[in-house]
């Protein structure tokens, strides 16, 4: 095979020189016949080249259509991480890989011992192997080793509910973080910006999202207070579990879960903490103007971009690298957001697919991420505040969607302002 491509090679060369050899001697000759010699030579030349280029084609794509082996194993050998939460991502994300659990793989694929523990797993009974697979579990502080030992627990029992609370099909659902102690925020939130009827001809439904004040934190038993609370208001949905800040995360995949079950024909949610205040005027306006495009995938808010976790033992916010290691996705405060009941769906069917993290608003950013989408940033939501000066402007607050954080007054008063007919922005 060798002895003939060369033989094709010396041809191909020999053919080559001699037109070249040609095209010199033609060039001494004079007259129409040198025009004619030059002519033909020229086209034998054209259609020579053409027969090589298309010789080299035929060879490019047979080169192509051979079978390529890798050099490298598709599948790298999972190697356990040694961050907590890491690792259980690893676990969350093999297991729901749909290339090694299709169904159409034929004798499954055989996990790694490490991999295959799921000891514990949606088990609501504290799982105390944590306490050795956290190397500096002991020097965390209450709260966070509250949050590891039931980490894997999802299902808490609801203690108050109002199924029919969304009979009407909400325009807007305003879901408020709360606690058990916050009777007076609650209040101002319904008789200002969250006050539930009709809102500029679309219908708004509020519910305040509560856990347990527990004992155990120092809290007074509320229970009888919150039992005529809700009686009287019939807006709150209360789970029985922990209510703290490490907990925030178990309050948000519970609430999806109930907005699914109940709720899940609103259109819009808000979702925010109960010292904030939001000018849901605008934000009707905002959303009544969306494209269906727009609106289906939506959600906005004060973004936070390339950020990570805190390792100072003193922010409210610290992560110690035994629990996660990397970086976080964009996220929106979680002050406030606002998202489309599409998205709502969505991210309550992708939950369990992403192990529950300590901090909410970095979870939800988290599941996005799972999802292909990414929060988009909006100027009108402001959790870090607005410059002091403007604070007791009443147009200030026109074009804002969100401001935090606000003391029940304050939401009072911005509300009177926002509804004052006299009021002049231009």
């Amino acid at each position: 095979m060798g002895v003939f491509q060369e033989r094709k090679e010396d041809h191909s060369r020999q053919i080559k020189v001699k037109i070249a050899t040609e095209v010199v001697s033609v060039s001494t000759m004079h007259g129409p016949r040198r025009k004619w010699k030059v002519f033909v030579f020229m086209m034998c030349a054209f259609v020579f080249i053409v027969v090589e280029v298309s010789r080299s084609t035929g060879q490019d794509k047979s080169d192509q259509s051979k079978i390529r082996i890798p050099s490298k194993p598709f599948w790298k050998k999972p190697v356990p991480h040694d961050a907590y939460w890491n690792r259980h991502q690893q676990k969350l994300d093999l297991e729901n890989n749909p290339i090694i659990n299709g169904p159409n793989i034929t004798g499954g694929y055989r996990l790694p011992e490490w991999l295959n523990d799921t000891g514990g797993r949606n088990s609501c009974e504290p799982d105390f192997r944590v306490t050795t697979q956290v190397k500096d579990f002991s020097s965390l502080s209450d709260r966070f080793k509250d949050f590891l030992l039931y980490m894997q627990c999802r299902t808490y029992p609801m203690v108050v509910d109002h199924p029919e609370i969304c009979k009407d099909q909400p325009f807007l659902l305003l879901a408020i973080k709360s606690l058990a102690p916050h009777f007076e925020r609650r209040q101002a939130i319904r008789e200002s910006w969250g006050k539930a009827g009709l809102m500029l001809n679309k219908t708004v439904v509020t519910v305040f999202l509560l856990g347990n004040a527990s004992a155990l934190d120092n809290f007074p038993d509320l229970s009888h207070m919150l039992k005529f609370e809700s009686d009287r208001h019939r807006d709150l949905l209360q789970w029985d579990y922990r209510d703290s800040f490490f907990n925030l995360t178990i309050k948000e995949v519970l609430f999806l879960e109930w907005f699914n079950t109940r709720c899940s024909e609103a259109s819009f949610l808000f979702k925010g903490d109960d010292d904030v205040f939001v000018n849901t005027l605008h934000i009707i306006e905002f959303l009544k103007n969306l494209s269906p495009d727009k609106a289906q995938d939506l959600f906005v808010g004060d973004v936070i971009t390339n950020a990570g976790p805190h390792r100072d033992k003193k922010v409210k916010y610290f992560i110690p690298e035994s629990m996660f290691v990397g970086s976080y996705p964009p996220y929106a405060g979680g002050g406030g957001y606002l998202y489309s009941g599409n998205v709502a769906k969505r991210l309550h069917g992708v939950m369990s697919k992403v192990a529950l993290y300590p901090i909410d608003d970095v979870y939800t950013g988290m599941c996005l991420r799972k999802l292909g989408l990414a929060p988009e940033k909006h100027k009108g939501f402001r959790t870090f505040d607005i410059e002091e000066k403007f604070r007791n402007n009443p147009c200030a607050y026109k074009s804002l969607m969100l401001v935090h954080p606000r003391s029940p007054q304050d939401m009072i008063k911005i509300w009177g302002w926002l509804n004052d007919p006299t009021l002049n922005c231009q």
